[in-house]
């Protein structure tokens, strides 16, 4: 099977698939196309939805292949379906994002992550098909153990929990380094020091020459116009 005939089988089945497509079902449904022949037809389909044209394209996630509207049509997209935008709280979040970079991870660990009890939280999460139950853990009580599903990954266009962002990445630039509080008030005192012995200096030159003046005048001369005359 050549390339130019696997492209319409492979269209027509990403197509009709509600969920991604791993290369291993694939290989099971095309049995008579090599891993290699599906490959590049997957590639060469790829770069045919790359065109802006396109209001489809095929991505990698979730472990699979699947065609998805471009994000610059969502907008028309939601008017068809009338479905509102996913949104999530800030503590459903944060214990989400702690489930994905800590599983297996149980409710206690969450808990003391957060400062706040997370029971009603997880099982929101569970209830939207983000978290799973993945066993429990060998401790008292048996807690449950939790961790991502698939649609976590679809849902974030992730092909693997490796595709997560690194915490270095995700984290904000750091400021610009401030002076320390105290170099800045030594420099101040510095300044106000120098300033001072400045002005200090000056007034003593000007009472020099005032008093070199008066001591150096004779007796019986006018005096000076500063003195008082009786």
């Amino acid at each position: 099977m050549d390339d130019l005939q696997i492209k319409p089988i492979l269209e027509s089945i990403l197509f009709v698939s509600e969920s991604p497509v791993r290369l291993k079902t694939l290989l099971e449904i095309i049995p008579e196309a090599g891993k290699e022949t599906i490959l590049e037809g997957i590639r060469t389909l790829m770069k045919e939805y790359e065109d802006p044209s396109k209001g489809m394209e095929l991505v990698e996630v979730a472990g699979g292949y699947q065609l998805r509207t471009k994000s610059q049509c969502a907008e028309w997209i939601s008017r068809l379906k009338k479905a509102k935008p996913v949104k999530f709280s800030q503590s459903a979040m944060e214990t989400l994002a702690i489930v994905a970079y800590r599983q297996p991870v149980i409710r206690s660990q969450i808990e003391a992550i957060r400062g706040v009890d997370a029971g009603w939280i997880l099982r929101t999460l569970m209830e939207k098909g983000l978290i799973k139950m993945m066993g429990r853990k060998d401790l008292p009580g048996r807690p449950i153990i939790y961790g991502t599903t698939q649609g976590f990954l679809e849902l974030f266009s992730l092909n693997s929990l490796q595709d997560l962002p690194t915490l270095k990445e995700i984290q904000p630039p750091p400021a610009e380094e401030e002076i320390p509080k105290a170099e800045n008030e030594a420099e101040v005192e510095v300044e106000v020091k120098v300033e001072a012995e400045a002005k200090a200096e000056a007034k003593v030159e000007g009472t020099d020459t005032t008093n070199v003046n008066r001591e150096t005048s004779t007796p019986g001369e006018a005096p000076q116009p500063e003195d008082k005359v009786e």
